[in-house]
């Protein structure tokens, strides 16, 4: 497919790199030529000097037949602009912002436009390495209803089934990790201990979801 690429930093240059690289087709867009020596020589993409919300510059870039965009420059309001523009005016549906203000991407996520909070996440990973005990969220949708969370199983959960852990949690697993292998869960798959589910919840019950993940109904197996 093809991919419009806005922003030729280090992001968006990986991304231009791993693209190709995929065998998509590419075409990268910054307002400094110099930002392209960050790509490497002979790179088979395209590039296309200009700004990323400019119009004539994106068809130039393809972006009529592009099947996604990616907005990653150094600016919040202008990666929102782009991914607008891209979506609205030449009905991109595969659109992402990057954005580096958190509050910032909360919004725009609840707006319908797909963020990626640079800041955010970086602090939510990090955090997750040094207190992997602590509760996170990997994904927020759109509409800030469901999220993805990553849980490590509680060893009294340990010789049940999925689908009861599901029933107790209102939540729907979506994978499984085990010793460092990941597996889709299937009906009669048990959990052991040290699994960790990944697993799709209502953002308003994920209070709940924890409470009773951490309490099996029953006691301990």
């Amino acid at each position: 497919m093809h991919v419009v690429v806005v922003g030729c930093g280090r992001v968006g240059s990986g991304l231009a790199v791993s693209l190709v690289g995929g065998g998509h087709s590419v075409a990268v867009m910054d307002r400094r030529p110099e930002a392209f020596r960050r790509l490497p020589e002979g790179f088979a993409g395209q590039t296309v000097l200009g700004i990323g919300f400019d119009r004539d510059r994106l068809i130039e870039a393809g972006i009529e037949r592009a099947s996604a965009l990616a907005a990653v420059t150094n600016g919040d309001n202008s990666n929102v602009l782009i991914a607008r523009v891209a979506r609205e005016t030449f009905g991109v549906e595969r659109v992402v912002a990057r954005i580096y203000d958190p509050r910032r991407a909360a919004i725009y996520q609840r707006l319908g436009v797909p963020t990626v909070a640079t800041v955010s996440w970086t602090i939510e990973r990090v955090m997750r390495r040094v207190l992997p005990d602590e509760s996170g969220v990997e994904w927020v949708d759109p509409s800030a209803k469901i999220c993805l969370v990553e849980r490590s199983v509680p060893s009294a959960w340990a010789g049940r089934e999925v689908p009861e852990l599901e029933d107790a949690v209102v939540a729907k697993v979506l994978a499984i990790g085990r010793l460092g292998m990941a597996m889709l869960p299937t009906a009669h798959i048990v959990l052991q201990d040290g699994d960790v589910i990944y697993a799709g919840v209502a953002a308003d019950r994920l209070v709940d979801f924890d409470a009773k993940l951490a309490r099996p109904p029953g006691g301990a197996h």
